[in-house]
């Protein structure tokens, strides 16, 4: 589970008030509840009492806590046909593992948009998210979601609008260049109502690195969204250019992991970075499932993860623990550990 996107919708009868919440715990996975005065409970429709966690028994408290986070009383948007609109809580941008504890603690969260369509037709390996992701969680930030998009400037600008309402950095791979679709700066630009303007330093920039060879197609990597930003570090000659919580990368590896250099600094420290821990085991997951499951309950703020492996003489399973908390995750581990058969784990990180 990572990113909390709410979606509330109010239904009023006469009988009684309904309140069905929709909730999404990327990636992807839908859960959908339904309460009304009857029951004064809600229950995930997978049987997680996930309002048991936050002590909300009631609509009133539910209602009195969406309130709090959107610092108003709910008043959901009308359609033209008079039903509700869902109201997105999109200004609270809530991580609900691990920076902390499954109670909504805050935590900083990021979503990549890779751009390309070389990525979707399987021409080119992606492998800037892996290094993004190592970079975001030595900073504390969580990855929360990684969209991949063609080069297509509408598209770019939905996925730009969306994921910055929802998370505290988007940070884009690819499309930043001087061919045809290379539409990453305009679709930054379209999502957020500006035009596309010549950056004299980056102009100068180029000019001084091309020499006598330049090309007025070079100059268009100096086009930036009006408004952008140019974020620089020591060591790098090439700024980040970013407007607002958008960061714009190039899809080359080797340019991106640079670009990374300067983005770290920019990012919001979450207190402590993740603490990973991992055990390696010679057992199958369904054997081990009884005691992962035991560990997961009585270890909240640790997120538990299970990775089998094939053909591997070393090892079956790869056991997990990651957290912000350093004691919290080595308790899970040592919890983890204790219930193990003799003989196993065959090491742990």
């Amino acid at each position: 589970m990572s990113l909390l996107l709410l979606s509330l919708v109010a239904l009023q009868s006469a009988a009684e008030v309904r309140q069905i919440v929709s909730f999404r715990f990327l990636p992807g996975k839908e859960h959908r509840l339904a309460a009304g005065s009857e029951s004064g409970r809600f229950l995930l429709s997978d049987g997680f009492d996930f309002f048991r966690i936050l002590g909300i028994s009631s609509l009133g408290e539910w209602q009195r806590y969406v309130e709090s986070l959107r610092g108003g009383p709910l008043s959901p948007a009308r359609s033209t046909n008079g039903s509700p609109s869902p109201v997105r809580l999109s200004s609270h941008r809530f991580a609900s593992f691990p920076c902390g504890n499954l109670t909504m603690t805050s935590c900083p969260t990021a979503a990549a948009i890779v751009v390309g369509n070389e990525i979707l037709s399987g021409k080119v390996s992606e492998a800037n998210v892996y290094e993004l992701a190592r970079v975001l969680r030595s900073s504390g930030v969580l990855l929360s979601r990684v969209v991949i998009i063609p080069d297509d400037t509408e598209t770019i600008a939905r996925e730009v609008r969306a994921l910055r309402a929802d998370c505290d950095y988007v940070i884009t791979s690819g499309g930043v260049g001087v061919t045809h679709d290379d539409v990453t700066i305009a679709g930054v630009a379209r999502a957020f109502g500006v035009p596309v303007v010549r950056d004299p330093e980056l102009e100068g920039l180029i000019r001084r690195h091309y020499g006598e060879k330049v090309h007025e197609n070079h100059l268009a990597l100096a086009n930036v969204p009006e408004g952008a930003r140019k974020l620089t570090a020591e060591g790098f000659a090439w700024p980040l250019v970013a407007i607002d919580n958008v960061y714009i990368l190039p899809g080359i590896p080797e340019i991106f992991q640079r670009k990374l250099g300067i983005l770290r600094p920019h990012l919001e420290k979450a207190g402590a970075p993740f603490v990973t821990r991992a055990a390696y085991t010679r057992k199958d997951e369904a054997v081990l499932k009884p005691l992962l499951d035991e560990v997961v309950a009585q270890n909240p703020a640790v997120e538990v993860g299970s990775y089998p492996r094939w053909n591997d003489p070393k090892y079956e399973t790869k056991v997990t623990f990651d957290g912000k908390d350093r004691e919290a995750v080595e308790r899970a581990l040592e919890h983890f550990l204790k219930l193990l058969p003799p003989g196993e784990p065959q090491w742990i990180e």
